[in-house]
Formats: structure tokens, sequence, C-alpha cells
């Protein structure tokens, strides 16, 4: 996961990978989306200009769902989903200017959103038939607890996304004192500091 700077990663993810078996049993996908959420967030400031993070997953989950701003790519889906993107692919009739993409978003219907692009065959044939022995995990709600960073998955505000009803979403937790912590509060025990949502999740 790179800093702002995009081409740094912080030491503590190296020292993960000292022993690659038990980097094996570490839940990265939690700690990318837990650091993914609360960048987003923040980037709601008008005052921000950067945010760092796996900006690649929220771009490629963006290119599933948003049809009319998808670039054109000629090949074959693959697995993981994200790499369709690494392939040349044609701008052309897509707007360049952040203005422009604004207006667009703004003048979609809802029925432009692809809610469940997963359902497509050409997709779900590329998925290891391990991911669908337990879809119920992807819609669970649960605390992402990374370092101090601590983001809810409030999968419940977006069922549509798993092929469900959506009711009226309950209130999202707040969390702005949590997004106050900062990492560099050396020895620090995390776990035992997030505790309660560890219990949760």
């Amino acid at each position: 996961m790179p800093d702002l700077s995009r081409n740094l990663v912080h030491l503590r993810w190296l020292l993960k990978l000292v022993e690659f078996r038990a980097a094996g049993e570490l839940s990265w996908g939690s700690a990318v989306l837990a650091t993914l959420y609360q960048e987003m967030c923040g980037a709601t400031r008008p005052s921000k200009a950067k945010i760092r993070g796996c900006l690649s997953l929220l771009q490629s989950w963006a290119q599933f769902r948003f049809l009319f701003l998808r670039p054109q790519v000629d090949h074959p889906y693959t697995f993981p989903l994200i790499t369709r993107w690494n392939h040349l692919a044609s701008y052309a009739r897509l707007p360049a200017s952040l203005e422009d993409i604004r207006l667009l978003l703004d003048q979609q219907s809802e029925a432009q959103f692809q809610w469940t692009p997963y359902e497509d065959p050409a997709i779900r044939v590329v998925i290891p038939n391990e991911y669908f022995q337990n879809p119920n995990a992807w819609h669970v709600k649960v605390a992402l607890v990374n370092y101090a960073t601590v983001e809810m998955h409030q999968s419940d505000r977006v069922l549509r996304q798993f092929g469900f009803r959506q009711p009226i979403p309950v209130a999202p937790e707040v969390l702005d004192d949590h997004h106050k912590i900062d990492i560099r509060q050396l020895h620090t025990d995390w776990p035992r500091f997030w505790s309660h949502y560890i219990q949760i999740w």
C-alpha cells in the first residue's frame, strides 16, 4: 500500500513479508480495504489534494459498474479481475476533464449502474471455485482493523451489489474521532487498542 508519494511503502508492510508462510495467513484484503475506506473518507475534504491506498482496486470496482466510463478493452477476462485493465485500452469517447466526468456521473440514472457485474458467465468462469464456497462472507458487516486504522465494511448499505433487495439502510457509524489516531503513536499495542472492534469481528 503506497503512501502519498505513490512510489514508497512503509517498512511495517515489508516486515510482514519476512516469513512468507506467516504472510499468507494475514488478511491482506482487510488491510487494503481499511486503508482505502479511510482515504476515501478523507478525500471528501476540499483541501485534500492526494489520496493513498490501492486506487487500482477502486478504479477496477468503478470500471465494472460504471459502463459509461469504462475504456474499451479487447483482452479476455482473467483472474484477478483487476488485471483486465492492465492491457491496452481505448479511451476514445470518454471525457478527459474532471468537470466533464462529474457532469456525466450526475446525468446517469440508477438503471445505468451495473450492480452485479460478476454475474456475467464470462467473468464467473475465470473466478476460482474457492471464492464461491461461502458467498455469505461477501456481505458480512465487520470492522476492518489495520494498525491505527479502523473502518466499518458496511456491506448492508450496498446489498444490491450482492443480488439482494436493499432496504433503507441505517445511518453509518461515525468514526471521525478514530480518523485522528496516528500510526506514529509508537509502542501502541494495536490489537489491545482496538479490542472492541476485533471482538465484533
